[in-house]
């Protein structure tokens, strides 16, 4: 008996280790209502947020993006909708409600303004990353709507806040809704929003869930207290009505990592060889499934290959269809050749134009009187010795014609700089 007592205690002991004290339920309420407000100051900042937000997203700086959800004042009306339906008082409600309706309307405008008048049109990864919502979206507005109204109960508020509002991303979705509107991109437009939109409808989810449990005051309803039991069932149905689509999407990114994965592991298993090299790896996970392979190297017969396209089922590939490209004739390999060298073209030039433009700045220091110059590779046909001589050729502009030794000066600096052989230079 003695002993079930002292378990007994230890559970108490454990369970009061998560009791939620010494909540500041008036400083609550007025911090509340404070942030739902949007004129003047908050206003301002919020269309501020949304410009740096969005210029964050376009030129794909993460830390950028982050500054602006910190300074955002979005949450606000959110929490103060999801208090609201907790405490009954569906007066504060509408004025949530309006002044959220505005606040986002005010975003997706001025997002749409700086899109489309920006030079950048170009959808970089972090803008991409808010087209497609999830479950896993879903859960993270939950908790960190829960955090967020924990930590706003508390006395001493600390830092939690400030994460809450980087992790349930409010801006980054509006922004991209703003991108796909300018841009024309309804695929864009939905996604982004549905993502904003599952995020502020489970940040005051959670937020409801909180304020029931921490039992701040009601508003009393009078005659109409029967129905309190009817908003939590339309709330509950709203609920998943807005997270099916979200689920669904999940379902699919999960099949799609997957497929994926067997699909490697089904590759490095049966490809990859010393003999073998894969040069190009095409995965299609979304349709008609596919696992596109160009190999060069020792080739694989027909009948290896056969043996090899048997074995998809034990990887779960079943439905995958393999096509190996091993004939160096192809078409396409030609293709692929083709773009390796006009990577490597491209590459070469953009080390090129990075050599002269830090020339350019010495020859300024060195040579101040040298306004511009243009420096080309050439050929000379020496007739004498029936062959074909190559150079540089070194055009050059002067506010004032230089001495013979500073010329000269000037064309062996180029030779030595730049690593040929033999520079001309003319004056013009």
């Amino acid at each position: 008996m003695l002993e079930n007592q002292t378990t007994y205690s230890k559970m108490i002991r454990f369970l009061e280790l998560f009791q939620l004290n010494d909540t500041d339920e008036a400083g609550t309420i007025e911090s509340v209502r404070k942030g739902v407000e949007f004129k003047g100051t908050n206003l301002w900042t919020l269309i501020f947020a949304i410009f740096i937000a969005s210029i964050g997203l376009n030129v794909n700086s993460t830390a950028v993006i982050i500054g602006a959800m910190l300074i955002s004042p979005l949450m606000g009306p959110i929490v103060g909708a999801g208090f609201a339906v907790g405490t009954n008082d569906f007066d504060f409600l509408k004025r949530c409600l309006r002044n959220l309706g505005i606040a986002t309307l005010v975003s997706i405008i001025t997002s749409t303004v700086y899109f489309s008048i920006t030079p950048i049109n170009e959808a970089q990864s972090e803008l991409l990353a808010r087209t497609t919502p999830t479950i896993f979206d879903v859960l993270i507005a939950l908790f960190g709507g829960a955090t967020g109204i924990i930590a706003n109960t508390r006395k001493e508020k600390g830092t939690a806040i400030a994460g809450v509002a980087i992790a349930t991303a409010l801006m980054p979705p509006l922004c991209t809704a703003g991108y796909g509107l300018a841009q024309g991109n309804w695929s864009f437009f939905l996604g982004a929003f549905y993502l904003y939109f599952i995020n502020s409808v489970f940040i005051a989810i959670a937020t409801f869930i909180f304020v029931r449990y921490l039992n701040f005051r009601k508003v009393d309803w009078g005659l109409y207290k029967d129905k309190e039991a009817k908003v939590r069932i339309y709330l509950i149905v709203f609920a998943l009505i807005t997270i099916l689509p979200s689920i669904y999407t999940a379902w699919k990114i999960v099949q799609s990592s997957l497929f994926k994965s067997r699909a490697n592991l089904f590759i490095s298993h049966h490809f990859d060889s010393p003999k073998t090299k894969i040069i190009e790896k095409n995965i299609i996970s979304e349709g008609k499934k596919k696992i596109e392979l160009t190999l060069i190297g020792a080739k694989i017969s027909e009948e290896n290959l056969k043996n090899i396209k048997n074995k998809l089922p034990q990887y779960k590939l079943e439905e995958a269809e393999l096509n190996i490209l091993q004939d160096l004739s192809s078409p396409n390999v030609e293709s692929l050749k083709y773009e390796i060298l006009s990577e490597v073209y491209k590459n070469t030039n953009t080390t090129e134009e990075r050599q002269l433009e830090q020339l350019r700045k010495e020859l300024k220091i060195l040579f101040p009187e040298l306004t511009s110059f243009s420096l080309t590779e050439s050929k000379e046909f020496r007739s004498e010795e029936n062959k074909y001589e190559n150079f540089h050729l070194f055009l050059t502009h002067w506010s004032k014609n230089p001495q013979e030794r500073e010329k000269e000066k000037l064309r062996l600096f180029i030779e030595t700089r730049m690593g040929f052989e033999k520079v001309k230079m003319m004056i013009e």
